[in-house]
């Protein structure tokens, strides 16, 4: 039987650094203690690592920088927490290693242009890839660009190479099955994008747990993941559907803008409706009455989507990560 080769993880865990540490040493890069060097030298020869020769062959035309593309160019967005926890998480793995970080908004042409020049000039050495829409163009310009690609979040219409995406099927699932072992049974959902794969996943574990208690999966409103979208698609359900006793809500900022409308509307929560909604951004602790959300591992999205990349330009072969929920309640249901 063939024994399997070590790996860059089992390297840093035995030398007691970090992934980026042992990748700088490994490709002979600077900003490493002489302990640290050490110890990741004894460790690769304990273990007889042996370095990806074709990613060692690269080491010395590399840039030293990567790009964090996001397909949006709403200059908004640095005020929305779920991305700004997710540079978060990049920021820390960045931090261990020695490479730049450079932050490209591109859904329209002009972003989409810019990374263009950037990998056409190769000024980056691998790219990841935030917010994709279905068969969005800046997947196409990143995989032209003859760089390491890694996800956050799957795209729609495919499965790629390397990605680190959350269960946003089964946490909405939890969400609803909660919901309904409280009593509820006029359930509805404000989704998001049905263009995005978190949007779709969770609108399809909306659907499932309705449908496993023999309840109706009728009451929907689709939206587009801001506070803005919640409470129009809230007001809506609520003129559809006027015995709506619970609302799973496929974001913390949609389920902010329900509980507005619902407070407007004189509804209470979670008296007449339970509230649920999904990320558990900082904001669901400060909403009106405190928000049951699903937890998603924002930071963590963004530090091992990072980590996932390193460890490519480190010439390791990562496999895809899904990365758990879990249900946090609070007052709101």
């Amino acid at each position: 039987m063939t024994t399997r080769p070590p790996t860059l993880d089992e390297v840093a865990l035995r030398a007691g650094v970090s992934v980026g540490t042992v990748s700088r040493v490994i490709n002979n890069r600077r900003h490493v203690s002489q302990k640290a060097r050490q110890a990741v030298e004894s460790a690769v020869a304990e273990l007889g690592y042996v370095p990806n020769v074709a990613a060692r062959s690269l080491a010395s035309q590399r840039r030293g920088a990567v790009v964090l593309a996001i397909s949006s160019d709403d200059p908004a967005l640095f005020a929305n927490l779920f991305f700004a926890e997710v540079i978060t998480g990049v920021n820390a793995v960045m931090e261990e290693t020695d490479l730049e970080l450079l932050l490209i908004l591109a859904a329209g042409e002009r972003g989409r242009a810019r990374l263009t020049r950037v990998l056409q000039s190769r000024g980056a050495d691998g790219v990841m890839l935030l917010a994709l829409r279905e068969n969005d163009p800046l997947a196409k310009v990143a995989e032209a660009g003859n760089v390491p690609v890694v996800h956050g979040g799957r795209p729609l219409d495919k499965a790629p190479r390397w990605y680190v995406d959350a269960d946003n099927r089964g946490g909405a699932r939890e969400a609803v099955e909660y919901l309904i072992s409280t009593g509820r049974r006029a359930i509805g959902t404000v989704t998001g994008p049905l263009d995005m794969h978190a949007g779709i996943s969770r609108y399809l574990g909306f659907r499932e747990a309705v449908a496993l208690a023999g309840l109706a999966d009728h009451r929907v409103a689709h939206a587009d993941f801001s506070e803005l979208g919640g409470a129009t698609a809230t007001a809506r359900l609520l003129d559809e559907h006027p015995d709506l006793d619970a609302l799973f809500v496929a974001s913390d900022a949609m389920a902010a803008g329900a509980l507005h409308v619902l407070r407007e509307r004189g509804r209470s929560v979670p008296g007449d409706v339970a509230v649920v909604g999904f990320n558990d951004i900082l904001t669901a602790r400060h909403t009106r009455p405190a928000l049951t959300t699903i937890r998603q591992p924002i930071v963590a999205l963004g530090s091992e989507m990072t980590r996932m990349l390193v460890r490519v330009l480190a010439g390791e072969e990562p496999t895809p990560l899904i990365l758990p929920t879990e249900l946090v309640i609070r007052e709101s249901a």
